[in-house]
């Protein structure tokens, strides 16, 4: 029994596999490490001292704390992560009604609306030129600034 014995280590495509899986897994363990640390400054009902606690714990002892983050808080993160891409998505859906222009008619909208209303004889003459005064000096509803206090409607035009 002097035969020499092979590990399967000793071939050089096995030690390509498990150095490729180990350096595979410690990107892993990285980017675990830094979803946990984006998800303890992400969550509100953390208090300050509980979020420097966790962030501690989790510098201080990785592996550890990393498990026991998972363990106590890892059910929560997914909802708090789903939530921000919600609100994220509303942010940017809003923004682009808002840019496109689709939240406020345009002055020509206003006048149209305006004059269709006085030829049916809703709105007096007097009441149309204070409404187009108002479009035209965009405190109207097209404009989307509030009225200063101290301004007041120009009466005739």
């Amino acid at each position: 029994m002097n035969t020499a014995m092979y590990l399967a280590y000793d071939f050089p495509l096995l030690s390509t596999f498990w150095a490729m899986l180990w350096f595979f897994l410690w990107i892993l363990w990285f980017i675990l490490l830094f979803r946990i640390i984006v998800d303890i400054f992400r969550d509100d009902a953390l208090s300050g001292w509980a979020k420097a606690g966790w962030l501690v714990f989790v510098i201080v002892l990785p592996f550890l704390g990393v498990l026991v983050y998972v363990i106590a808080r890892g059910k929560n993160m997914g909802h708090r992560e789903v939530a921000q891409a919600r609100a994220q998505q509303e942010a940017f859906d809003s923004y682009v009604r808002e840019t496109a222009g689709g939240g406020h008619p345009s002055s020509a909208d206003e006048l149209t609306k305006l004059s269709r209303l006085k030829e049916s004889g809703h709105i007096t003459e007097e009441e149309f030129q204070r409404a187009k005064q108002l479009i035209f000096t965009d405190y109207g509803p097209a404009g989307a600034r509030k009225r200063p206090e101290s301004a007041t409607p120009a009466a005739g035009g």
